[in-house]
């Protein structure tokens, strides 16, 4: 079928009725820039660009789905987050949102620390030389030989997240003979302006030692007898893609509070305060991040006020930007399989990938942006939902977006801002294979992670 033959799906006009929708603000062959990495752009033809490259150039030589890193891009945002806190104050990326031996060369090559919550992200950041003293261990749950190896390799930090711990911990370090730098993590009981499933300060959740009803404070008694542990700091994170500064602002006032009482008991001051990461990114035009140095700026002068206010000298701040490095510098690429009109409703838009490759809109009812990359278009915009290939309902990409109208199969639409957790939570689900991540720079592509192969599947199953 031609791309001018296929019935096209409702167009906007079409479901101004119901109230719910309006006419694009903006030509959709015009990208937004917030959602974006910074080197992608169009050319004359309409068609994307990254790194120097096009995309159907892309495409045909890594396939599709595949996710494509701006390398230079996350290089610029590693810089501009330790540059934003500058020498006196620790950027520890945290890997869980995306982690490769590559990205793990670029942190260490920019400055940046690294923040690990498992034994495989800890093996990554050895394997690929991050210095042990740089990385930090999190995790409700690390298991004895985690702890024992985070230990022996000599982590600059392991963050205490239950009494279990503190113990475990202690006696991994006093049986190897030595002294764990250590950091408790509270649950200080701020409810972040987030969805349910990513906030992780009030204190119905799995995560650290609440404040409340004083157990944070045993926590720091019981830590401080233990020869094995050496405490340096609290440890604090209210959430997950916040972009309102107030629930750090109660945050920090909360552990500023403890470390005073922490001074006023043991005669101790702690010289080191964790305020976690959890800054969120655009994901669609709508959103509105922060930038690092307004980031710095806020939490500095709040710990820096709320220090002075309890009479303690200000800490050393530690920060842990996740998403809001990885997550704007990547775009997944995907090729439109089937275009599939519903009277008075929209158009379902079936790409070759879907839930496998990005969980977050089933899991979290993450919103996206999606755009036709491989070509420009004058057609009427319609309304859309991305799909995926799988065998469920809920395999949805994009809950509902504008596309051109002339969209057929074969055209190359892209979903921005997919360079966090998009891979790190990737699955098999129906034998899927999850894609390559190709890092793009400079007019040159280079596979950071392969994409997976059926003999890999095949190889993990020996029954």
């Amino acid at each position: 079928m031609s791309r001018s033959a296929h019935p096209a799906g409702p167009r906007y006009a079409d479901v101004l009725p119901e109230g719910h929708w309006t006419a694009p603000a903006t030509d959709l062959n015009v990208l937004d820039e917030k959602v974006w990495s910074r080197t992608v752009s169009r050319d004359a033809d309409g068609a994307l660009t990254v790194g120097g490259m096009e995309v159907a150039r892309l495409a045909e030589e890594f396939g599709t789905p595949a996710y494509f890193l701006d390398e230079s891009d996350f290089r610029a945002r590693c810089r501009a987050w330790a540059d934003a806190f500058g020498p006196d104050a620790d950027v520890f990326y945290a890997g869980k949102a995306f982690l490769s031996r590559a990205v793990v060369r670029w942190l260490t090559e920019e400055g940046l620390n690294l923040d690990v919550c498992s034994g495989g992200e800890l093996a990554t950041a050895l394997d690929a030389g991050m210095p042990a003293e740089r990385i930090a261990f999190h995790g409700n749950n690390k298991t004895l030989a985690e702890i024992e190896r985070a230990v022996s390799v000599g982590v600059g930090r392991i963050v205490l997240d239950s009494f279990q711990e503190i113990v475990r911990v202690a006696h991994v370090a006093q049986s190897l003979g030595k002294r764990q730098r250590v950091q408790i993590r509270v649950t200080v009981g701020v409810e972040a302006h987030t969805h349910e499933f990513i906030a992780t300060a009030h204190e119905d959740q799995k995560f650290g030692i609440a404040l409340a009803g004083g157990q944070a404070a045993e926590a720091v008694r019981r830590t401080l007898t233990l020869d094995g542990l050496e405490l340096i700091g609290i440890h604090s994170h209210i959430g997950s893609q916040i972009f309102d500064m107030a629930g750090f602002e109660v945050s920090a006032r909360r552990v500023v509070q403890l470390l005073a009482e922490i001074r006023d008991e043991h005669g101790v001051e702690l010289p080191e305060i964790d305020l976690g990461g959890g800054l969120g990114i655009a994901y669609t035009p709508e959103d509105d991040p922060r930038e690092p140095h307004e980031i710095a700026k806020a939490l500095g002068d709040i710990v820096t006020r709320e220090c002075e206010s309890a009479g303690l000298a200000t800490p050393r701040i530690s920060v842990e930007p996740g998403r809001a490095i990885v997550g704007p510098t990547a775009f997944t690429l995907y090729e439109v399989g089937t275009v599939k009109p519903l009277e008075g409703l929209r158009t379902y838009v079936s790409v070759d990938g879907g839930m496998s490759d990005n969980i977050r809109t089933a899991l979290y009812d993450a919103e996206y942006s999606v755009s036709l990359v491989s070509r420009s278009s004058d057609a009427e915009p319609m309304l859309v939902r991305v799909v995926g290939k799988h065998c469920e309902s809920g395999d949805i990409v994009v809950k509902d977006a504008f596309l051109p109208s002339d969209l057929a199969p074969g055209d190359l639409i892209a979903v921005p801002a997919t360079g966090a957790y998009c891979r790190s939570m990737a699955s098999n689900y129906n034998h899927a294979l999850r894609p390559p991540v190709v890092a793009v720079r400079d007019g040159q592509a280079r596979v950071i992670v392969r994409r997976e192969t059926e003999e890999d599947l095949l190889r993990l199953d020996v029954g």
